[in-house]
């Protein structure tokens, strides 16, 4: 092993500098030169690489976002693009590679694997729904921020008698909202794995009414599916490389619902990209650096087409087939405690 690469795939999430700095430093022990690779896959298809040493991560734990860039280029889409990934690897001397991601990311590199190409994986979303890790880093800091979003918007929300519409970030899982939720006292908590019944949510808040309570608080994940419409509500028709459409929009829609159900000022906060952004909680610090390491580990072993994952308090490896195989959904039990405070 001379030459180890490293690449961040799909959307930016806080914790991806914690992991590149632990990929160098570790591998600097072992004396492997480590190459950046620039924008993701694309870095890859492009030949856009630059090489990291100890000054390069310096400082850069605490910093939200990657260093290195990142995109959600699929080299599988585009004719010719796995062709000139296989060159570039044989060009710049490249002997293994460490892809920080999540599912689309490590698809691609378990469709690398397959083809001989000796590689490990990182899981990285702030959607915590890849399979075979409890925890994946970013997830903390997002909940971080949804739960103080959702601190704030009680004050005003009391202030005006008002409805609070909350949209969160997560796809088509609903850990962000329902952990975010509960952490902040959220009145109302909808998620993609439970489709909803809007007349069910009027009735929660009108009992909260008749109890005197005059304002509410409803996160709603941006993947939440209306019953009555039997699916998604899209932000946008143009999808990614790897086929997803855009979501966001079903916070809007409920509010409307809502103040022609019930005749009550409904104000809407959709918090976006804001929750993927800045500084790493200091769990997915440590979180994120022993991936790091422990990716680094796993080619000293040779011990190519894993994930390293989070068990329990322990860091072991797991196979990429099995952790891209499904997304991870919310427990049903956690789910359940959350509803024990809907309409009170």
């Amino acid at each position: 092993m001379k030459k180890v690469g490293v690449l961040t795939g799909g959307g930016d999430c806080p914790g991806l500098n914690a992991v590149i700095r632990a990929v160098v430093r570790t591998s600097i022990q072992y004396n492997w030169e480590i190459i950046g690779i620039k924008n993701g896959w694309r870095g890859l298809v492009e030949g856009e690489m630059e090489l990291l040493s100890d000054y390069s991560v310096s400082g850069i734990l605490p910093k939200g976002g990657t260093i290195i860039g990142t995109s959600r280029t699929n080299p599988f889409k585009r004719e010719g693009d796995i062709e000139k990934v296989l060159e570039n690897i044989k060009k710049f001397g490249i002997n293994a590679l460490v892809a920080i991601g999540g599912d689309d990311t490590l698809s691609v590199a378990l469709k690398l694997h397959t083809m001989g190409i000796p590689i490990v994986g990182v899981p990285k979303t702030i959607d915590n729904d890849l399979s075979c890790t409890e925890y994946t880093f970013g997830f903390d800091t997002a909940v971080s921020i949804v739960t103080e979003a959702i601190d704030r918007l009680h004050t005003t929300a009391e202030s005006h008698h008002r409805v609070m519409v909350l949209e969160v970030m997560g796809r088509h899982a609903g850990w962000i909202a329902t952990v975010s939720g509960i952490a902040g006292g959220a009145d109302e908590i909808l998620i993609p794995e439970e489709p909803f019944d809007i007349d069910e949510v009027c009735g929660h808040l009108k009992q909260r009414y008749d109890k005197g309570k005059k304002f509410s608080i409803i996160v709603v994940a941006e993947g939440a599916e209306p019953k009555h419409l039997g699916s998604l509500i899209f932000g946008s028709k143009e999808k990614d490389d790897f086929g997803h459409l855009r979501l966001g929009g079903v916070g809007h829609y409920i509010a409307k619902l809502i103040e022609e159900r019930m005749n009550v000022e409904t104000r809407v906060t959709v918090l976006g990209h804001v929750q993927r952004g800045g500084t790493p909680t200091a769990y997915d610090r440590v979180l994120a650096t022993r991936f790091g390491v422990a990716a680094v580990e796993l080619l000293k072993n040779e011990r190519y087409g894993k994930m390293v994952a989070l068990r329990g308090n322990k860091i072991v490896p797991v196979e990429l087939e099995e952790a891209v195989s499904q997304s991870k959904k919310v427990d049903k039990e956690l789910y359940d405690i959350a509803k024990i405070f809907f309409g009170r």
